[in-house]
């Protein structure tokens, strides 16, 4: 078993999938170990207790600095013998002491075809600029917004009559495929090597 945990500040709907996907044997050999958010009121903790997965909160403004916050993420990461972090709507860029705990090791998706429209309201960065297609990437995670090595990518058309809600719903419905099938292929197949 390889044991992964799951990053996540909001929804956490790419978390739920990601666990509906074990619990129906598609991610056999993946151990979610908790929920780790920097926001206490992140509806993923709910979706998590619905699991019975510890979640583990970190307050940022707890700590004096950027630096302090991820040392005490990586002792719990540690306690925990993690051996994958697993992006999913987690809203800060990891610095350098998680980075280099879990070089190759960090997962991220994001709602555009990346290299387009990285960083935060990508899907109504493709709304304003006119995009006819857009869709969902899956990359490494390095030290830049969105810059790490693209793994998968999957794309949808954008209608003329597309509102940033329609079409968010369309890249979800590509994330919630897009995801497990690159968990499952990378995760699997390097922790088996």
């Amino acid at each position: 078993m390889t044991n992964i945990v799951i990053f996540a500040s909001g929804n956490g709907s790419n978390f739920e999938k990601i666990m509906e996907n074990i619990e129906a044997g598609y991610l056999s050999g993946i151990n979610v170990i908790g929920l780790y958010t920097d926001n206490h009121e992140a509806f993923a903790i709910e979706r998590a207790r619905r699991f019975r997965l510890p979640v583990h909160i970190f307050n940022r403004k707890s700590f004096n600095d950027k630096e302090d916050y991820e040392t005490a993420v990586l002792k719990q990461l540690t306690r925990d013998q993690v051996e994958w972090i697993v992006l999913a709507g987690y809203m800060k860029l990891l610095g350098p002491t998680l980075l280099n705990a879990y070089p190759g090791r960090i997962l991220n998706i994001h709602p555009s075809i990346l290299p387009s429209f990285p960083g935060k309201n990508a899907v109504g960065q493709a709304l304003s600029y006119g995009c006819r297609v857009t869709g969902a990437t899956v990359h490494y995670v390095d030290s830049g917004m969105d810059t790490g090595k693209i793994i998968d990518q999957m794309s949808c058309p954008v209608y003329e009559d597309d509102t940033e809600e329609t079409l968010q719903l369309r890249i979800q419905n590509l994330e919630y495929e897009l995801y497990p099938r690159v968990i499952n292929k990378i995760i699997q197949v390097r922790s088996s090597q």
